[in-house]
């Protein structure tokens, strides 16, 4: 049986070239999504989300976790997550980073992604706290992932 968590209609952010946040996903925006160009969900809740995500035109990456500094977002989750977008965006579709309200776990995913297209971990928390009002990326246990990320990423395991 799969679980429904339906706060309203989604809040749906562009970020750019193709990426979006947002909170949790109803099956009853996948319309919406699917007009907006969005075709893979790179989903942060523990929970999964609705089997409509799951079929064409869609694709979902599951990366389930925690939002709470006890447990830190893995960092190959994260990487996971940008080596699934990157050719997504590349072929000019869209691209959903989500969590529950979309403030942490689906930002931090949202700016890896940006690292990933080039961004520095700075620009991408910038350009995303700019953009979606509700985001944090500057709550600490999220921006250390965040800078963590594009560490690794660069190269650096520092």
């Amino acid at each position: 049986m799969e679980s429904t968590l339906a706060y309203g209609p989604i809040d749906l952010t562009p970020i750019a070239g193709g990426l979006f946040i947002s909170d949790w996903p109803d099956a009853r925006d996948a319309p919406r999504l699917e007009a907006e160009g969005v075709r893979l969900l790179l989903s942060m809740h523990w929970r999964r989300p609705p089997g409509v995500y799951r079929q064409p035109p869609f694709s979902t990456v599951w990366l389930p976790t925690l939002d709470t500094p006890l447990a830190p977002m893995p960092l190959g989750s994260l990487r996971r997550g940008v080596l699934a977008a990157l050719p997504v965006l590349e072929r000019g579709e869209g691209v959903l980073a989500h969590c529950v309200f979309g403030r942490h776990r689906g930002v931090a995913m949202g700016c890896c992604v940006l690292i990933g297209l080039g961004q520095t971990a700075e620009e991408a928390m910038a350009l995303v706290a700019a953009k979606r009002a509700v985001a944090d990326p500057y709550a600490g246990y999220i921006r250390r992932r965040i800078e963590a990320f594009e560490r690794e990423w660069r190269g650096g395991r520092g």
